[in-house]
């Protein structure tokens, strides 16, 4: 009897012993596996069975969490929704999430290994911790002077602090209340197909992810490439320009919308905007230096975050000479984002550096308990110093004497850029207005913003001048709060 007690007993321990190794098996073998199984509805109980961490501006919250005594519980909210979906985006239970919701997910939702205690604790408890907190580089009165400016119009705005790379308003309108989305509800529903269907597409983050052809604001990055290979040694010497220009290899002629282009310098090319002198000037420098110089600025990178991803902006890297000469006028396949162009005027006002962009600050614990916070690093070179030196001046000589003025800023030295991109079939379509810019106190030992804007439905005539009559007073509001901020942080 005692021998079948024996039997029956070493019988137990082995399914014993199984059950453990299967459960071991599932628990870290399978785990991973079975939490991304769609069908696993905890997984999602979980994650919204507690608020989110917060997204703060200016050291206030632009987000929250309500509870909905539902069975996906907490809900996101959102102050002044539309003002700051550009940067915010969205977090639905029904839809996912955009943007900073995104890319910092996993600390405002309390899943980061950095906001556990002790190192893997995460691994062993297979547990959440209160959501953190995410910093944003947002200047609030920044980010609302370029919503104002916009006013509803198809376009964007993009910020930046040149010395440091911080991003100082991201704009995109029109835009949406990212709290419309929030929940599981037929309201939820509706609201997603009625945004994606809009023709204003108000959910599309215009200054991050959608590129625009830049027309003359790009001449900035053609005269860079022109004095930086040495093309230009005197900026106010002739160019021995031709006007009319006859693209090379074809029978077109390439039109000025200014006046008193032929033969212009460099300086009156930038300050009156003329496509013939940087067209002839491009071809001279030659694909390769312009590809290089394009792409010293940031185009045809595809791995730009700020922690959301970028849109690549596009400088192609084979062309015919012709197809050069209309590149390099920001016309042809030349393709940017806001972002991208305020890197160009960040580029020029800090003294041919780029500094990466970034759009957090810091995060923190819920308790405020520092998680990480970026270290200042170099994006690119973008040109030498000594050029850069020379392109303030003629893009502040720009706003003083030519197509920028009004962007001037009475105390304070700014240099800029218009542009109008023509585009359509046959450019029939309502040219794009641009601006970038750049703006320094005169008691600053450094320029304080640089920004660029974009207005899709511009109202102006078809003209170079027509980004200084819609974009450039959106910009001299921006950068206005800019050197305000400034100023308020010195005098402290």
């Amino acid at each position: 009897m005692i021998r079948y007690i024996r039997r029956a007993a070493g019988l137990c321990l082995v399914l014993l012993v199984a059950l453990l190794v299967n459960a071991g098996r599932v628990m870290v073998l399978e785990a991973d596996e079975l939490d991304d199984n769609p069908a696993n509805r905890r997984i999602a109980i979980s994650r919204w069975g507690q608020p989110r961490g917060e997204i703060l501006v200016d050291g206030r919250p632009v987000t929250g969490s309500r509870d909905s005594g539902q069975q996906l519980r907490w809900e996101r909210t959102y102050t002044q929704g539309p003002l700051y979906a550009p940067v915010t985006g969205y977090a639905s239970q029904t839809y996912g999430t955009t943007l900073l919701e995104s890319a910092e997910d996993d600390l405002l939702s309390g899943t980061d290994p950095m906001l556990a205690p002790l190192p893997l604790w995460n691994d062993v408890s297979r547990g959440r911790h209160p959501g953190g907190d995410v910093v944003t580089t947002i200047r609030a009165r920044m980010q609302e002077a370029a919503f104002r400016g916009l006013d509803g119009k198809r376009g964007a705005v993009a910020a930046i602090e040149p010395s440091s790379g911080r991003i100082l308003a991201l704009v995109s309108s029109p835009s949406y209340d990212p709290g419309m989305l929030s929940g599981t509800d037929d309201k939820v529903k509706a609201a997603w197909h009625q945004l994606n269907t809009s023709p204003n597409q108000p959910m599309l983050a215009r200054a991050i992810r959608q590129t625009y052809p830049p027309g003359s604001t790009f001449k900035i990055v053609t005269a860079a490439a022109a004095l930086d290979a040495g093309v230009v040694t005197d900026v106010d010497a002739p160019t021995d320009t031709p006007d009319p220009f006859v693209l090379p290899g074809t029978r077109q002629v390439l039109p000025n919308e200014a006046t008193g282009c032929a033969d212009a310098s460099l300086a009156d090319a930038i300050r009156w905007s003329c496509n013939t002198v940087m067209a002839g000037l491009s071809v001279k420098v030659g694909l390769d230096r312009m590809v290089a110089a394009a792409e010293a600025f940031g185009f045809n990178d595809t791995g730009l975050r700020i922690p959301s991803w970028v849109a690549k902006s596009n400088f192609d890297t084979d062309m015919s000479d012709d197809q050069l000469a209309l590149s390099s006028i920001g016309q042809f396949d030349t393709a940017a984002t806001p972002l991208q162009m305020a890197m160009v005027a960040a580029a020029v006002a800090n003294n041919g550096e780029i500094a990466q962009p970034h759009l957090v600050e810091r995060t923190t614990t819920s308790a405020g308990t520092l998680v990480g916070s970026p270290a200042r690093r170099t994006y690119r070179q973008a040109m030498r110093p000594s050029t850069a030196t020379r392109l303030q001046d003629l893009m502040v000589r720009a706003v003083t004497e030519g197509t920028g003025t009004n962007a001037a800023i009475p105390g304070a030295r700014v240099g800029g850029k218009t542009g109008t991109a023509q585009h359509g079939l046959g450019n029939t379509g309502t040219p794009y207005a641009w601006f970038i810019a750049w703006a320094q106190a005169t008691d600053s030992a450094q320029p304080a913003v640089a920004v660029a804007v974009v207005v899709e439905d511009a109202e102006a005539n078809r003209t170079d001048i027509s980004g200084g009559g819609d974009a450039a007073p959106i910009a001299r509001a921006v950068m206005e709060e800019g050197l305000r901020l400034e100023a308020e942080a010195r005098g402290r």
